[in-house]
């Protein structure tokens, strides 16, 4: 009868550790964040239908097929951090030529990348973010809201992806 308490006992703590444990991204103030930066990103025209784009190039997968992707300056709340945004489209009929001439029509994906300090120095201070082409948050299969550290400390990623760029600094574009 002891070693069952015991053994209950230990089921319960791994339960209430896994239900009350800090998710790695797409918690509460993740999610807020990344929806006041896509209003930042809007105001800025770095999304919506007046955004600024560069010349769309092929792309590779996770992102898709073709891409195109600017770096720079962008004031959220008065302060200035660096972001890098790749906007992912794909779809039947796409290319380089099409998404330049339409790009709302190929857009599936916006992905970010944006320098906030004390953010997270073990990732050099970057937030990530993936949203739908309607500017929405993306998820996971497991339903987790793609915003913050994604998939940090797991083999697969944004994060495991990004710390493979060279020069140290997570970006494979360097300004």
């Amino acid at each position: 009868m002891k070693k069952m308490k015991m053994i209950y006992l230990e089921v319960l703590i791994m339960a209430v550790g896994t239900v009350n444990a800090a998710a790695p991204f797409g918690g509460e103030a993740d999610v807020k964040y990344a929806k006041h930066l896509w209003t930042s990103m809007v105001n800025e025209s770095y999304a919506g239908e007046d955004a600024i784009m560069s010349r769309p190039y092929t792309g590779q997968h996770p992102h898709g097929a073709i891409l195109d992707m600017i770096s720079g300056p962008i004031n959220i709340d008065g302060k200035l951090h660096h972001i890098i945004i790749k906007r992912n489209y794909g779809g039947p009929g796409v290319s380089k030529d099409a998404v330049a001439n339409d790009p709302a029509k190929y857009l599936k994906a916006v992905t970010v990348m944006l320098k906030r300090p004390g953010y997270d120095p073990e990732t050099q201070d970057w937030f990530w973010v993936k949203y739908k082409a309607d500017g929405s948050l993306d998820t996971n299969p497991a339903g987790m809201m793609l915003a913050g550290k994604i998939a940090k400390g797991k083999p697969k990623g944004c994060i495991a992806c990004h710390s493979a760029a060279p020069g140290g600094d997570m970006m494979y574009l360097t300004n």
